[in-house]
């Protein structure tokens, strides 16, 4: 691949916005999301004639109406995302935390101190309130960000990155903290990824398996995010009948298009002529479809195909869900942990013992007890908003928030003490 032009000047002008954005009070990081907070509301027609642009284009290349959703616009949404914003405002600045401190016998302190993690790279499809969420927590972290959005949302995620670039030249702060890929040219996200590794620190990539995939194998900058959400829902023996019924409704039909939605009902054989059909009845009701394994065809009114291994490993994001069923809490969490994505895992039940035998066992970057696997998103853990999910097991694990957006050095203050 020739040198790309146009990317290399975004990345020579994030290395020096980087510098630029370590020399910022919290004050006054805390001034530009106000400003961008206040430029969202008043530019809202501004917003909205955009988006219609992208939602034009999309029907006409007849993308999927759930795509359309995600791709939508409106006022209400609007206020969810400068609500977003005000959240952010409030946190405590996650940058230079003394996480911890030692002094050790020579009279060395040691300090682990947070710190941003650099130029941040996101690569992501669909949703316009990506471009606000991950701009707002990025800066306040002091982190630079690199925003590549899908072509669907194109004109709205353009008019929101410009909408920050204008708070931080209002406030006098270099507007390249935040940029915007103004390209669909898909050569330019191969470069983003295989030939930065001078300007990134990291890439996130947010969006469907097709994107991650990509991502993962050209990427050579480090990655933070996952695959895919194959989330599971176990009902124990010992779990109760109605709490059951809301959490496995509500994991699977309340959006069943995101990465939190549950793909996999495991059902305790013990619990099987009680609960089976009651749950399955509810979800068949709300128009989901139902694949089980044969013991599960007993409890199914007409006719069910018979679940295949295939199944099992299936991310489905539509109203269908596989259900089968397990002798018991060691079962259940060997074939989550054997077909699960480490993304998200509810276990429904009484037993506390049960419960924390599951929660302690289960791979999993969320483990829930007693509430749904659609929990697994950032502005439901108090974070404000999340720059994505992530599975891996190094840090950092779950809804990417302002903390997660750090990393730490270690600072050793002396008092001219040398080694032995």
């Amino acid at each position: 691949m020739t040198k790309n032009l146009y990317m290399e000047k975004i990345g020579k002008k994030a290395k020096i916005a980087s510098l630029n954005l370590s020399n910022l009070s919290v004050d006054k990081r805390n001034s530009v999301l106000k400003k961008f907070s206040h430029y969202l509301k008043t530019n809202e027609k501004l917003i909205l004639n955009a988006n219609k642009k992208d939602i034009l284009n999309a029907k006409s290349k007849k993308i999927k109406d759930s795509m359309i959703d995600r791709l939508k616009l409106n006022s209400k949404k609007i206020i969810q995302i400068r609500n977003a914003i005000k959240k952010i405002i409030k946190f405590r600045d996650p940058v230079g935390k003394n996480l911890s401190s030692w002094k050790r016998p020579n009279g060395l302190i040691i300090k682990r101190i947070s710190i941003p993690i650099g130029i941040i790279g996101i690569i992501y499809e669909s949703r316009p309130n990506v471009t606000s969420d991950v701009s707002a927590l990025c800066f306040k972290s002091g982190n630079v960000v690199i925003l590549r959005g899908g072509s669907e949302a194109f004109h709205s995620n353009k008019i929101l990155a410009k909408l920050f670039r204008k708070a931080l030249k209002n406030k006098k702060c270099d507007e390249n903290c935040v940029q915007f890929v103004e390209s669909r040219d898909r050569h330019h996200v191969d470069y983003l990824l295989s030939k930065m590794k001078n300007y990134l620190d990291l890439i996130i990539p947010r969006g469907g398996k097709g994107l991650v995939k990509k991502v993962l194998k050209k990427s050579s900058v480090s990655i933070i995010g996952h695959y895919e959400g194959l989330c599971h829902v176990f009902v124990d023996r010992d779990a109760d009948l109605n709490t059951a019924i809301k959490v496995v409704k509500n994991s699977k039909m309340r959006n069943f298009s995101i990465c939190g939605a549950a793909e996999t009902l495991l059902i305790d054989k013990m619990c099987l002529k009680t609960h089976c059909k009651p749950i399955l009845d509810h979800l068949n009701k709300q128009g989901c479809k139902i694949i089980g394994d044969r013991n599960i065809k007993k409890y199914i009114n007409g006719k069910m195909k018979i679940a295949t291994e295939k199944d099992w490993k299936t991310e489905y994001l539509s109203p269908i869900i596989s259900v089968k069923s397990v002798n018991g809490i060691t079962e259940a969490v060997n074939h989550i942990n054997q077909y699960g994505s480490s993304h998200t895992d509810s276990i429904v039940t009484k037993n506390k013992k049960t419960a924390k035998k599951f929660l302690s066992n289960i791979n999993s970057s969320i483990a829930i007890h007693n509430a749904s696997t659609q929990f697994a998103d950032g502005g439901e853990f108090g974070f404000g908003a999340e720059v994505g999910i992530s599975t891996n097991k190094l840090h950092p694990r779950g809804p990417i928030g302002l903390d997660q957006l750090t990393t730490y050095k270690y600072i050793l203050e002396g008092k001219g003490q040398i080694r032995k």
